[in-house]
């Protein structure tokens, strides 16, 4: 294999890595919208939809966001300065 090939290789492996892992961590949230919201998609669905339209800077974007809920005296994964 050529340069090129093992790139797209690559990339197509850890692009389907990203979305295997949001769709089977149990961290990532319900299919289904909470109770009482407008929106049609969980929050499982969303990130999906964000991974796969953004590769792996989206699944960059979720893993950020997990680390952030799972930090200790954080309000909702927000930080404070």
């Amino acid at each position: 294999m050529n340069g090129g090939a093992i790139f797209a290789w690559a990339f197509l492996t850890t692009y389907a890595a990203a979305l295997l892992h949001v769709l089977l961590s149990p961290r990532s949230g319900p299919f289904r919208p909470p109770a009482g919201t407008r929106c049609p998609l969980g929050p499982r669905a969303g990130w999906l939809v964000l991974v796969l339209l953004l590769g792996q800077i989206g699944w960059v974007q979720y893993m950020r966001r997990r680390a952030a809920v799972r930090r200790p005296g954080t309000a909702a994964g927000v930080l404070s300065a």
